[in-house]
């Protein structure tokens, strides 16, 4: 008991557990902040993945389009409600559920 009174009466002790208190409470760099950063930056590690995937597969897409007649044509039509001369072209659009 008498040591840990002498090592709380310790000058040097208690600057250091004050120090430590303000650097991992209320300094610019605390504990909370940095769990902040770091689930901010994995999600931001997500968003890169998805984008990266996203980018390629429009890559692929638009080598498609670029070489083949046929998948031009077809996604002209699809997207764009493109049609051919004398040739009707009807939006079927499905209606949503009633609320009551």
């Amino acid at each position: 008991m008498k040591r840990i009174l002498n090592l709380f009466s310790n000058k040097y002790f208690l600057s250091a557990l004050v120090f430590a208190g303000w650097m991992l409470f209320f300094d610019r760099n605390d504990l909370i902040s940095q769990y902040d950063y770091r689930t901010e930056l994995s999600k931001l590690q997500e968003e890169k993945d998805f984008y990266t995937i996203e980018i390629e597969r429009v890559k692929k897409t638009l080598g498609e389009l670029t070489s083949d007649q046929g998948m031009l044509e077809k996604f002209a039509r699809e997207k764009y409600l493109m049609k051919k001369e004398n040739e009707d072209v009807y939006v079927i659009i499905p209606e949503s559920p009633k609320e009551k």
